[in-house]
């Protein structure tokens, strides 16, 4: 199966080189979108479940 293969010189085409690049920059930039909305959109922290009972 080797042989059907072209040869490319052992390196990889450019246009997955720069895929690759693409995803992994729009990986991050989603992850480092969701840190700052939830740093700067946090809601107040919710009450705790138990009710405290008054005396």
């Amino acid at each position: 199966m080797a042989e059907n293969l072209p040869a490319i010189d052992g390196a990889r085409p450019r246009w997955r080189g720069l895929v690759t690049t693409v995803m992994l920059v729009l990986i991050s930039v989603m992850i480092v979108r969701d840190i700052l909305i939830r740093r700067w959109t946090g809601t107040p922290p919710s009450p705790p479940d138990t009710t405290q009972q008054s005396r």
